[in-house]
């Protein structure tokens, strides 16, 4: 006999095992997701406002305290011209820089071209010779015991005492001066050039004898690219010494040059275009310069 046992709806409540909750009542609600916020622009470089008044505004601020110190020194000068007149002047000067009545009596253009022309052949000589004559020093033991001393010797000689040595060889004031600015750049060019070879590392020059290089091929591949910075330094001084001495020079043989223009215009007590003259070679030496330098960067190796 089979007995049928019941429990109450209670008991089989209790008797009953907890049910699990559904994934979907358990699983946490996703994070909200936040709207992309745009990119913000890149911030523009601030001006370099310190840099740019250096390189503007400070020279501009010294040149005007020289006028205003020149302004200053002959407001009551009858004999020194204001900077005001020699303005003045510098405009009517200007107005036709390149009129020509005669040999002694040319505009101020052409003045600055035959100058400008003086230099440039002698210095190209200097150059051409100079450098080598570096190069030689710089890789020889003996041609540098030999040419230093007189290197030593000649270079402190005042550029117009080589003038009258010219005027006597050559019997003519234009090569004389062409002379003087030769002999007067020559010593830069040399110095800087036999200093610039003797510096080259010695490792390079080692490879070369390795490798059994000729002496052109070790001139022009090891030494030219290391001694670059150094002959464009000693370029420099020399086109510097060059214009300077060519202004002296034409003073004492004439003819036509800025240096003659000058003394031509003491003569005649033109104080004004002595000044003006005077601006003008420095202008032009800076320019020569800056434009060397400009050429020294642009085949630097660094």
């Amino acid at each position: 006999m089979v007995s049928a046992v019941f429990h109450s709806p209670s008991e089989v409540d209790d008797a009953l095992p907890a049910t699990s909750p559904s994934p979907a009542q358990t699983a946490p609600a996703p994070p909200l997701k936040a709207a992309p916020v745009p990119a913000a622009a890149a911030p523009k470089p601030s001006v370099d406002w310190l840099g740019w008044a250096l390189r503007t505004v400070s020279p501009l601020a010294g040149i005007a305290l020289l006028i205003g110190i020149w302004a200053l020194l002959t407001q009551n000068s009858s004999t020194f011209p204001t900077p005001l007149a020699t303005w003045q002047a510098a405009v009517v000067l200007f107005a036709d820089p390149f009129y020509s009545n005669g040999p002694n009596d040319q505009g101020i253009g052409w003045n600055i071209l035959f100058s400008l022309e003086r230099v440039a052949v002698g210095f190209g000589l200097a150059a051409v010779v100079g450098i080598p004559l570096g190069f030689l020093i710089g890789r020889s033991q003996i041609a540098s015991s030999m040419l230093n001393p007189i290197i030593s010797l000649l270079r402190p000689v005042s550029p117009l005492a080589w003038l009258p040595i010219g005027l006597l060889v050559f019997k003519s004031a234009d090569p004389a001066a062409i002379w003087t600015i030769f002999i007067c750049s020559i010593w830069p060019m040399i110095i800087n050039t036999a200093v610039g070879v003797q510096r080259v590392p010695e490792d390079y020059l080692n490879v070369a004898k390795v490798l059994n290089l000729s002496e052109w091929k070790i001139t022009t591949k090891i030494l030219l690219p290391s001694v670059l910075p150094y002959m464009l330094t000693g370029v420099r001084l020399s086109v510097g010494t060059a214009w300077l001495v060519i202004v002296a020079a034409e003073m004492l043989t004439g003819g036509v040059g800025i240096g003659f223009w000058v003394w031509d215009e003491w003569n005649n007590l033109n104080v004004q275009h002595i000044l003006i003259a005077i601006f003008v070679i420095g202008i032009v030496g800076l320019l020569l310069e800056q434009a060397l330098v400009a050429i020294a960067k642009r085949f630097s190796f660094e």
